[in-house]
């Protein structure tokens, strides 16, 4: 496996950034897509929003490039080695998967489907940043067990660094809840 990071916008693979995705691009995105994340295994790597693309060169070469929900998160290289051996069983025989820093993740990249499964595993999901860019400004985080709005904070940082650890109030079940970034 050939990795690297990059934060500059060309790809390395000899095609134009802003063409659209050939039908081998889309099958192998789907692919590689479909890798759970390893921190939070109910979720694939395209649910979370940290596959950014796959480029195919013409030499048969395959370039994926991710972005990680922080620089410096641990996952990176499970999740490279992952896509790797997942495009390796597909039958594609050379893979470089590129960190891609800019544009950063955001908690607004986790599709709705991420979302839905978050909340299903008792995590519950970031609030959605409005059309200002904001995070709304909430006291509370709804409990992923039963609704209630009367939770507190037990731990800034709970099983990753991308989650807090709360309590329902109502139902006293601790969860985990997934920071907006």
């Amino acid at each position: 496996m050939v990795t690297g990071t990059r934060t500059g916008t060309g790809t390395g693979t000899g095609r134009r950034e802003d063409a659209a995705p050939t039908a081998l691009e889309a099958e192998l995105r789907r692919v590689a897509g479909r890798v759970p994340d390893p921190e939070l295994p109910v979720l694939t790597l395209e649910e979370l929003g940290v596959l950014r693309a796959v480029h195919v060169s013409e030499a048969g070469r395959v370039q994926v490039e991710l972005t990680p929900t922080y620089t410096g998160c641990p996952a990176i290289g499970t999740m490279s080695s992952d896509i790797e051996r997942a495009l390796h069983e597909h039958g594609v025989p050379e893979v470089t998967v590129v960190t891609v820093l800019a544009p950063a993740w955001s908690t607004d990249d986790i599709s709705a489907e991420g979302r839905r499964k978050l909340a299903e595993s008792g995590i519950a999901p970031p609030r959605p940043r409005g059309t200002d860019g904001a995070v709304p400004l909430t006291l509370s985080i709804r409990c992923p067990h039963c609704g209630s709005a009367g939770t507190e904070l037990l731990s800034r940082f709970s099983s990753t660094a991308c989650k807090a650890l709360r309590r329902c109030t109502a139902c006293g079940e601790p969860f985990d809840h997934f920071k907006e970034l």
